[in-house]
Order: structure tokens, then sequence, then C-alpha cells
């Protein structure tokens, strides 16, 4: 069954948004009586029937509940947008269908696009979430510079995927079940030196991905997957 996103049940609003209540009505022809089911993003579900359905505003009334357990380890990804947007919209949407709890959008010295719209962005993890049947929208954050980045972030444990001669230790080795995890991606241009000696100062941990060198979004989806596995 097509499930439906509504993140504002808890406070009370029973009825779907506009683009939402114009799928359910014009495009999937539900009709008043019929049995829906929705998730606010915050970890539950609903089961709920339609009691007006109208393209602009369609009404529910919501019959049972289920809440899901969250992970036991909080996924933090930091990434610096490629240039082609079209990779980053790619990036999000794998992420977000393997599971992941936060996006940090990172602006570097060496990276290519300086301007992020979040709109899009969001619109393709909130698809999806519901693709995947997932119960927990992750927050997704505004572009922001590495440097405030690495200054305000907390976490339990964070990580720098950034190679060089000294550095052998693999992300799969450093990550920690039952606590929050960050990891944070360079842009294509990789890491100035100066990031680097901000983050090490910061207590980030540099860490290998692997053997073969990876593009922005795939190192991206590889930390995400391994995030997962913990």
């Amino acid at each position: 069954m097509h499930l439906f996103y509504q993140p504002d049940i808890p406070a009370g609003t029973l009825h779907l948004d506009d683009e939402e209540s114009r799928h359910a009505v014009k495009v999937m022809r539900l009709k008043s009586g019929d049995s829906i089911q929705l998730t606010d993003g915050k970890g539950s579900f609903y089961t709920a029937n339609i009691t007006e359905a109208h393209h602009k505003k369609c009404v529910f009334e919501i019959t049972s509940k289920e809440e899901v357990k969250p992970h036991s380890t909080f996924r933090h990804l930091a990434i610096a947008p490629t240039k082609n947007l079209d990779r980053t919209e790619w990036f999000v949407e794998k992420a977000v269908e393997l599971g992941v709890d936060r996006i940090s959008f990172l602006l570097g010295d060496h990276s290519e696009r300086k301007v992020l719209k979040l709109d899009r962005i969001i619109k393709k993890a909130i698809g999806a979430m519901k693709q995947s049947g997932q119960a927990f929208m992750p927050q997704i954050d505004e572009l922001t510079s590495i440097k405030n980045f690495i200054k305000e972030v907390q976490a339990d444990h964070k990580f720098m995927a950034y190679v060089d001669f000294e550095n052998e230790a693999l992300l799969k080795d450093k990550l920690v079940n039952s606590a929050s995890n960050l990891v944070m991606i360079g842009p294509e241009g990789d890491f100035s030196e100066r990031e680097v000696e901000m983050a090490l100062a910061a207590g980030f941990v540099k860490v290998s991905l692997g053997a073969n060198r990876l593009r922005t979004e795939t190192a991206g989806m590889a930390a995400v997957h391994l995030m997962n596995l913990v």
C-alpha cells in the first residue's frame, strides 16, 4: 500500500497537504472510506480511513498507530554537495533508502558548488523515505562552512574520510554501536590542509573507506552503508 507523509499528525493535523492530497485523489483515485497508511517521519506509522476525499485537502481519521524503534546508532553524514546537482540528489535518495538520521551539507575551501537549495532535496528525501517504507525522516541541514560545522557539531565519534600516507585506519573498524557516529566527506577537490588541521584539532579521526578512489557521492554512500552495519 502507498505510504503517505504528514509530519504534523502528532500536533493534531488529520489531512494530507496539497501534493499528497492530489496524489491520493487524482492519481490513486482514493475515495471516502478507503484505508491509507501514513507516517509522521518521527517514528510512527498510522492506518487511517479517508473521511473527505478532496484533491486539495484529503481528510482522514486514524484507526491505529504503530511506533517504530529508532536505529541503535545515530548516523550522521556530512558531505560537500557535488557540482552536478543530480549526483547530490541521487546520493540523498539512496542514503535515505539505506537509513541515515541526519545529512549536513558542507562548503569547503575546494568546493565547486557554493549554493544549494534544499526544496528539491527534501522532496527527494521524503520520496525515498516513503518508497523504502521507513518511519523516520532524516534531518537535512542547510549548506554551512566546514569551519563552522567542525566548531559546532556534536557526536560521540567523529570521522573524516581523508586518505594520506599516514592513514591506514578503515572506517569499518572504527565505528561504534550504541553511539552517535559522524562521518565527514569532503568536496571533489578534497579537504584543504587547513580544514584537515581544524578537524583533527576538534577531535575528528582520519579514516579510509577502502583502497579505491571514490567520487564524493560514492564515498557518502559507502559511509552510510557502513554506519548501518554497526
